[in-house]
């Protein structure tokens, strides 16, 4: 099936080389950083950090020659602006197919903003067990932080204004892989998708 394409008033910022050279180098960031492979899982938050974080499992396993876990967190119910929404949130489920007590986290998302959804996705996270630490991969970091969220691996840094959309499109999702950016007239809130996400 043919890929869709980004709309033309959109502006591509990392083309599909630069992701998977920054997943790549995350990857071994992350290898380097964390020596003890056994106790390493990657939890993905739905839906952009979800393949994003299976990309990055399957580059350190072939990397390693090891599996590592992998599991998804749904962080809907976990978000402080429910009562704000327009329309009924989509659950789509948690799936973590291992115990995460002792485990080191690595918690994927695909794009950072203000931080409310890792803030929500910790939050859920915790309520699944006590792992021994928790670190953030993204994949880009836009900046405007409204929450003290530190990432500890980043793809790309991208400075951007409140008045503009981050988008992130991939092969999973049946467009080329391109983060893109859109200029609005007004700054939009942060919010989550099945295709746009603006974390």
């Amino acid at each position: 099936m043919k890929a869709q394409k980004a709309p033309e008033s959109w502006k591509l910022v990392v083309d599909s080389d630069t992701i998977n050279r920054s997943i790549a180098r995350i990857s071994y960031e992350i290898i380097e950083r964390n020596r003890d492979l056994s106790q390493l899982a990657i939890v993905g938050i739905r839906t952009g950090g979800e393949f994003l974080g299976k990309r990055i499992q399957e580059r350190i396993e072939s990397i390693e020659n090891k599996k590592i876990p992998f599991g998804v967190i749904d962080i809907t119910l976990y978000r402080d602006d429910l009562g704000d929404l327009d329309s009924q949130p989509v659950l789509r489920g948690t799936d973590l197919p291992f115990s995460i007590d002792g485990k080191t986290i690595i918690l994927t998302d695909d794009v950072l903003y203000t931080g409310r959804t890792v803030r929500a996705a910790l939050d859920a996270l915790i309520d699944f067990g006590r792992p021994k630490s928790v670190q953030l991969a993204i994949l880009v970091d836009r900046g405007h932080r409204e929450l003290p969220i530190r990432p500890d691996y980043i793809g790309k840094n991208i400075p951007s204004n409140p008045t503009e959309a981050v988008h992130l499109r991939l092969n999973e999702q049946g467009f080329e892989d391109g983060v893109y950016i859109e200029t609005r007239s007004k700054p939009g809130r942060e919010r989550r998708g099945e295709i746009k996400t603006r974390a």
